[in-house]
């Protein structure tokens, strides 16, 4: 058996999406060893930084917050797909590749491999959101900081979760091969939270 973790680590020089310094998070120690006998640290961050997942609410006005997400849904076979030299993701790409309707699927990108963020990164374009919701999957997870790019009205938000499926994005896939895994990817029990920052781990 072989555990990856394909999570972001989180500290204060981190990648955040478009390079806004509104989304790098800060750490700070507020206790010390020296002088309480303990270590303590507290932590300010957008909950769209580094590896997470969407909720409802973050698209849609009355959409549900991340603690109504299923955690079963989160802790299932995935299948990942390796979708690099693309640069956006269409239905024509998707039906190149086997997959199996009602399954999550998590979409290996060149954003995997540069630590850097750029306005050209990949994303799931329209059309490959419409036909991965006929698939009726359960899920989809990308190696970007935002599924969409550039389109306006959020198609690709709308439409994967308005079909009731779950958006994980920030994933870092450089090391895993296309292939079936199985996922344990757990959101911070944030009441009332458009999103939350989530440990993914898969497992061979």
């Amino acid at each position: 058996m072989k555990i990856f973790d394909v999570s972001m680590a989180i500290h204060e020089n981190m990648t955040v999406y478009k390079n806004r310094e509104s989304k790098r998070p800060s750490v700070k120690r507020v206790r010390n060893f020296e002088e309480d006998g303990i270590n303590e640290s507290e932590i300010t961050m957008n909950l769209h930084t580094g590896t997470h997942i969407d909720a409802p609410l973050h698209v849609f006005k009355d959409g549900s917050a991340v603690e109504s997400i299923d955690i079963r849904r989160l802790i299932t076979k995935c299948r990942v797909l390796d979708m690099t030299g693309l640069e956006k993701i269409t239905e024509a790409d998707l039906r190149k590749k086997e997959i199996e309707r009602g399954s999550f699927v998590l979409l290996k990108t060149d954003n995997s491999y540069t630590d850097d963020f750029g306005d050209g990164f990949v994303f799931l374009e329209k059309s490959g959101a419409e036909y991965l919701a006929g698939l009726n999957v359960k899920g989809v997870g990308i190696d970007a900081l935002g599924i969409e790019r550039d389109q306006g009205g959020h198609p690709t938000h709308n439409t994967i979760i308005g079909s009731g499926a779950i958006i994980i994005e920030g994933l870092r896939l450089k090391e895993i091969e296309e292939g079936d895994y199985m996922m344990y990817a757990l959101p911070l029990n944030i009441l009332n939270a458009d999103g939350a920052p989530a440990r993914v781990v898969l497992i061979k």
